[in-house]
Formats: C-alpha cells, structure tokens, sequence
C-alpha cells in the first residue's frame, strides 16, 4: 500500500481531530503517524498513511476530498517513504552529531530534518519571514542563513522552531545564565529581573496596589485589586509555566510577566503588568524579549497574548516583535500571535558562525 504525508488544518475544538481520523479510516487508510502543529493560521494535523492499493495521485486526491468533507483546510498530501516512519527524537538527535561534527552540512541536515526538497546556505540579512509559505529562511548568526524549500508542503512555525532549535543543540554549549537579568532602561534606570519566588506575595500585593484600576482591568479584563493566595501560588509553580519580576533600584517589584502554557502544542500565553509610572520607559520590551528567550528554551513554536482592543501599548510592543493580530468572537478583545523561531539567533559560533545576541 503506498504511503502519503498529510497535512491539514482545522478548527481547534473538541471533537475535530476525531472527525478526521474517522474520515481517513472511511477511505480504507491506516494512520502510521500523528503528530500536531502549530500553522499561520491555527492548528495543524500531520499524518503518514498507508492508503489503498491503486494509483498514487488518485489516491491522493481521494483522501484530501475526504479530509475536507470532514473539516479539513488547506490539505495537502505528498508521498511518503518507510524512512519517514523512523523515530522522530532519536533522527532529530543524530541530525544533532551530524551538525555537531560538520557545522558546514547545516543546508543538508537542516533539509532532511524538516523534509525539504532543496537547501542552500545564503548570505546578507534575511528577510523575516519569505513570501512563499513552502520557503524558509533560518537564521544562522551573523549575516548567514539557510534557505529550505519544499514544494507544495508549507512550513508550520513548529517546523520553523525544530530547525532553530537543532541549530542551537548543535553550537558550543553557553555560558550558564544568570538568574537575575540586569537591564537598562532607555532612562538609563537599572532595573533586575529574575524569577518570581514565593517570597515575593506581599511586594506583588503591593505592585497591584500602586497599579492605576485602568492598568488592573487591561491586564486582568477587570479592576481586580490583587491576586488572590490561590493565583499567587500558581504564578510560583513552574510546572504551569514561568513569572518573572522586575525590581527597581530601591528593591521593589516594578512589573510582573508571565508566560503560561496551555494545552496548544508549542504554545504559551504571555501577559504583563507594569506599574503605570514605569510604563513607556522600555520595561515591558525587555520583558518580552526575555520572555522569548525562555519559550525558545523551552522549545515552543508561538507565544499568544490576549488583549482588550483598547491595550495600545501591549498590541504595538507584540507587533513590533513580529506578532500578527487577530480578531475574535468577541469584538473587544484581540488575540496577538508571536512566532518564537523567526527571531531565534544561534547562540554561540558554530562553524565560523558569529553570535549575534542581544537584547
């Protein structure tokens, strides 16, 4: 029976995968692969099937017809071969010596890591991101990257993360960070940001407490004066995500950002708070910047904020990083999306690669 690589998008809603299977089940296709993405426009579904004996093409656009009935968007579907079955952790990890020990075949192993038809290194500053979704551009440090295309597959920002990711597994290891960050203000104020810690209630109490009620309610959607023990407790657990603190000069907390994980494959949800006569001074983009390196460690895809459509500040911080906007059910608030690996620097010089890090 032949194989075949699926691609599709839908709806992120219960029930919707399920509708899916059943649907490739009902064209006599068994389902080798599953694995789930995050795509320009929202969530999806990769399989690799083996389908009914008959011809490839036909095949083919039997069960794209089939998916979309079902709810599928945007479906494309590529042969696949028996090597694509191989464990995805274990090749991703030998694609990593592969690098490790030859820097310069980053074009090859980049390329058979995300499947792509051709590869290159190119020179000068990249583009952000290429018009042709089924391109991609992968920053390298310095002025040089690697160009990936593969026809009629597009790339997902999952995909755009794995390969940044593989190029940092493969740089000289760092030097271990700090765990207190020291950023300059455009004032030339020095402020700290570290990790938040359960002795920090009543300085977060106290932040909330000097926070306008109008800078309460864009955070929250309501003036809520503080948070409850309960949240507070849940903002100190790192198994639901990460909260960092920023402390001014005379040791109190400024500003609280938070990067929070949801059930979205290589997705989290970031938010901020920033104590009104710290506002405007560039608090909140150091914040977010470091917030990005966290969610690039922790190998997401995207980072989401929700915003009401009033949050000026918040809406053009996110988008002067690269984020998209996005409208809702509900015409007051917007969703802000901001893809992780478009800005991923490498780290470290591999290869005659230079670092280019910075905040």
């Amino acid at each position: 029976m032949p194989l075949f690589r699926i691609r599709t998008e839908i709806e992120d809603r219960p029930g919707r995968l399920a509708l899916l299977t059943a649907a490739l089940a009902g064209r006599g296709a068994n389902i080798l692969s599953l694995s789930v993405q995050v795509g320009p426009e929202g969530v999806v579904d990769e399989f690799i099937v083996d389908a009914p004996a008959g011809d490839g093409p036909e095949a083919g656009r039997d069960l794209a017809e089939a998916l979309g009935a079902a709810g599928g968007a945007r479906t494309a579907v590529r042969p696949a071969r028996p090597h694509d079955l191989v464990d995805e952790p274990t090749r991703a990890l030998v694609l990593a010596a592969r690098l490790a020990s030859d820097p310069d075949a980053a074009p090859a192993v980049l390329a058979e890591l995300l499947r792509a038809d051709d590869s290159a290194w190119i020179g000068g500053v990249p583009p952000a991101a290429p018009a042709d979704p089924c391109s991609l551009i992968v920053a390298a440090g310095g002025e040089r990257a690697v160009r990936l295309r593969r026809w009629g597959l597009p790339f997902t920002a999952t995909e755009e993360a794995r390969a940044a990711a593989l190029l940092r597994a493969a740089a000289p290891a760092e030097r271990p960070r700090p765990g207190v960050h020291t950023a300059v203000l455009r004032d030339g104020t020095r402020v700290a940001v570290r990790p938040i810690d359960p002795g920090d209630a009543d300085a977060v109490r106290a932040l909330h407490e000097r926070c306008s009620t109008d800078s309460r309610r864009l955070r929250y959607f309501s003036p809520k004066p503080y948070p409850p023990r309960r949240a507070f407790e849940k903002f100190c657990d790192p198994a639901r995500g990460r909260v960092l603190v920023a402390e001014g000069p005379d040791g109190s907390v400024l500003a609280l950002a938070h990067l929070i994980h949801v059930v979205d494959p290589g997705v989290a949800e970031i938010a901020f708070l920033v104590e009104d006569a710290w506002q405007g001074r560039g608090l909140g983009r150091v914040l977010a910047t470091l917030l990005l390196d966290l969610a690039r460690d922790r190998g997401l895809a995207e980072l989401r904020a929700t915003a009401l459509s009033e949050n000026v500040r918040t809406r053009r911080l996110l988008t002067s990083l690269g984020g998209r906007t996005r409208r809702t059910a509900d015409p007051a608030i917007l969703e802000i999306r901001l893809p992780v690996a478009a800005r991923a620097p490498v780290p470290a010089t591999l290869g005659g690669w230079r670092d280019e890090r910075h905040l």
